[in-house]
């Protein structure tokens, strides 16, 4: 009896010392150190070049369904006809150049139809369908019920108030490559989408999650998404009465954020659109040409003039009325004007901030001009 307690201690003082090194080794938890990014990137790409050679693609062409433009992709088996996505003729496979991380990525993506309506950018919330999977065909994801839903390209990590969802890196460079369609809508409340963009990208994980492994979708994880494009919301993230999409300077369907340094750390000059230089996107400054006058106040209409519309601000261009409010006439038939050019207040003296020209109506609808709020000679500043 005493030997077999002997034992039974000898036995609980090993679990002791066991659990003792397991709990230690617990608390010194190693950190994995990130992978390279061009590392990863050239493995990324390898592998989903592989992925477009040995994988061919079915899509669904039936306008006016829910279905219009699904997508099957499947794997080549030798001898049954099929032509690979990297080879076949019937949708374009195309590339975008990316900057992030301090690399370019090229991304692929097939177009398989463009659409008709308007093209977003990359900073503009959208209506969309979706499904995406990794390179083995595993499904994590799709639009629940086919039923699209509202995502915000940009920021990248804030959701919006209406319940739209944020997205990945890649999605906001790709979208903006393709157009919305047109919208009908039932007697039953239902809306029947037609003519939309629609396309399949095969992002590198530095567009996606990177390290951030997600519920069925694991670290360092390349992934295709097949995708319908809707329709969209302009957004004016500064609020200055210019949407985003006006102030892309060099019409490229663009716009970044270049202050966001861990994302662009040596960021290209060809894509910034910085009126003044000052550092600041036009799309997140409030005075957008450094003039020292607000945007907001540059678009503001004079008191005491007759202007039409029913705004205290200038639109960016002229509008026309919305006959879906018959009582109401919200056509704008002056635009944002440019710095006047009519005749001067008072001839003899010099043109100053009491002395002003007046505006002339080409003034307020001359394609080429160059509108006051980027003009940095207008307002005049008194001495």
């Amino acid at each position: 009896m005493n030997k077999f307690k002997y034992y039974f201690i000898l036995l609980l003082a090993g679990v002791a010392i066991v659990s003792c090194n397991k709990s230690d080794d617990d608390d010194d938890t190693v950190a994995v150190p990130l992978r390279d990014y061009t590392v990863q990137y050239n493995a990324d790409n390898d592998s989903i070049i592989k992925y477009l050679k040995n994988n061919y693609i079915t899509v669904t062409n039936s306008p006016g369904t829910q279905q219009d433009q699904d997508v099957v992709i499947s794997k080549l088996v030798a001898g049954d006809g099929h032509v690979s996505i990297w080879d076949q003729q019937d949708y374009l496979l195309t590339t975008r150049d990316v900057y992030n991380d301090d690399i370019t990525y090229k991304v692929y993506y097939l177009i398989l139809r463009e659409g008709t309506g308007q093209n977003p950018v990359n900073t503009d919330k959208v209506v969309a369908a979706y499904k995406g999977n990794l390179l083995n065909g595993t499904v994590f994801d799709s639009s629940a019920g086919g039923i699209p839903g509202k995502f915000l390209l940009w920021p990248y990590d804030q959701a919006g108030a209406d319940g739209s969802f944020t997205v990945i890196d890649g999605w906001s460079e790709i979208f903006p490559k393709f157009k919305t369609g047109t919208a009908t809508t039932g007697t039953d409340g239902v809306i029947t989408y037609n003519d939309f963009g629609a396309g399949v990208m095969f992002l590198p994980s530095g567009l996606a999650y990177y390290e951030s492994a997600k519920t069925d979708i694991p670290a360092y994880s390349p992934l295709v998404f097949s995708f319908k494009l809707y329709d969209l919301q302009r957004l004016d993230h500064d609020s200055d009465g210019v949407y985003d999409y006006q102030e892309d300077i060099n019409n490229d369907g663009y716009l970044y954020d270049f202050t966001d340094k861990v994302r662009y750390p040596n960021f290209p000059e060809t894509l910034i659109d910085d009126t003044d230089g000052d550092g600041n996107a036009d799309f997140v400054d409030f005075d957008d040409d450094g003039d020292g006058f607000t945007t907001r106040f540059e678009l503001t209409k004079p008191t005491g003039a007759t202007f039409s519309g029913l705004s205290s601000y200038y639109p960016y261009d002229p509008i026309l009325d919305n006959p879906n409010t018959p009582n109401t006439d919200e056509s704008e038939i002056w635009g944002i004007p440019r710095r006047p050019t009519g005749a001067l207040a008072d001839p003899t003296k010099e043109e100053s901030a009491t002395n002003s020209k007046a505006f002339l109506p080409e003034d307020y609808t001359d394609p080429a001009r160059l509108r006051m709020h980027l003009d940095k000679t207008y307002p005049i500043k008194k001495q």
